[in-house]
């Protein structure tokens, strides 16, 4: 339980983002993400790479201005 507490306020960070097709499966895309806790990768179908575009779309044009220091 402590760990799960943890992680809801101490998010990991995300330092590296890359997409690819496996040759052999061009109906899937694979979505690599590095993390402090090593590389994830994840294998999504067209819908949901189409919703991940989106929301990630939909929140960069909600981000605010950055900040200066």
């Amino acid at each position: 339980m402590e760990q799960r507490r943890r992680r809801e306020i101490a998010p990991e960070l995300l330092t590296g983002f890359a997409t690819g097709w496996p040759e052999q499966q061009p109906d899937i895309m694979v979505i690599s993400m590095t993390t402090e806790k090593g590389v994830h990768d994840f294998a999504v179908n067209k819908e949901q790479a189409l919703l991940i575009a989106r929301t990630i779309q939909q929140t960069a044009e909600n981000l605010g201005k950055p900040r200066t220091a």
